[in-house]
């Protein structure tokens, strides 16, 4: 069980983790001179071969032929770099480096350049219907800032590193759906649509996780949707509006109740009226009707004596 386990380790983490590093160049004005003299010296060499005979016209000869030669591979050794982007060296499938110094450059006319963008790019995910940490249907969706930093990892450690960081920000999206629940209601719970913040910097911290072997930084995610699924939506719907209006319930019987304590309080400090317990009993009932009656009360003038 040991050795499977060991086995596995090994096979998750490579013997020798390829990591950016600068490459050679020189600078490119110079070489692209150098590559146009030349060419020019050897149309040179084969014109003035055709002026001659002999030895002259072999040696000019001959020497056109290195020129035709050398002057193309200095050529080819040229290479433009624009601001935000790399190229990453390879020479007979080895890592020689990247390039990410802007402007015309010169490697060795041997290697392969590849092209690697290290811009900011906004990348939004698919709008996935996952459920909630309380078994919710929920429909999710997320905007993924993210940008290239090490160029080799890019290229050598994934396959396709845009497929690669695509589908885990889909897994990381769905993992912290899976997580939390939608809404807490009323609960010290962390949940979704309450605690976006910090749902947001989870969500990044663990993206950023996930994409560290490509190379790729995580700036910033966002939640961009986030909503019941349309066949529950209707039902919980009204499961908030009700929580609404037993909340709103609770808050008129809380001021009411202290209302109805203050004014029996202040006539029994300030001796307006002696009320025995029934009386109360009645009064507190009234003030109550009054105050926590959604619909405008009707007064009646009491025209008899107190108990009548």
């Amino acid at each position: 069980m040991a050795t499977q386990v060991l086995s596995a380790d090994a096979a998750q983490q490579p013997s020798q983790p390829v990591t950016e590093r600068a490459g050679w160049s020189l600078p490119g004005i110079p070489m692209l001179f150098a590559g146009l003299v030349i060419l020019a010296a050897t149309a040179a060499s084969f014109w003035l071969a055709t002026r001659n005979s002999g030895g002259t016209r072999t040696g000019l000869i001959w020497l056109g032929v290195v020129l035709v030669t050398a002057g193309p591979l200095v050529l080819r050794g040229l290479v433009a770099v624009v601001p935000g982007q790399a190229r990453v060296i390879q020479l007979f499938g080895r890592y020689r480096g990247t390039i990410r110094e802007s402007g015309l450059k010169w490697v060795n006319p041997l290697t392969d350049r590849i092209e690697v963008s290290t811009r900011l790019r906004n990348q939004e995910s698919a709008q996935l219907k996952v459920n909630d940490a309380d078994g919710n249907p929920i429909e999710i969706a997320a905007v993924v800032v993210w940008q290239i930093r090490d160029t080799a990892n890019a290229t050598y450690s994934v396959n396709k590193y845009q497929d690669f960081v695509t589908i885990q920000i889909e897994t990381a999206v769905r993992h912290i759906a899976n997580s939390y629940p939608y809404d807490n209601r009323g609960t010290e719970r962390m949940s979704l649509r309450d605690n976006a913040d910090e749902i947001t910097g989870r969500l990044s911290a663990e993206l950023a996780d996930r994409v560290r072997p490509a190379g790729v930084q995580i700036i910033e995610s966002r939640l961009t949707r986030l909503s019941y699924a349309p066949e529950i939506a209707q039902a919980m719907l009204r499961q908030q509006q009700a929580s609404a209006v037993v909340g709103a319930r609770q808050r008129i019987v809380e001021g009411a109740v202290g209302m109805v304590k203050l004014a029996l309080e202040r006539l029994e400090d300030e001796g307006v009226v002696e009320l025995d317990e029934e009386r109360k009993a009645a009064m507190v009932s009234n003030l109550l009707v009054v105050l926590c009656s959604e619909q405008a009360t009707q007064q009646v003038v009491n025209t008899g004596s107190l108990y009548q």
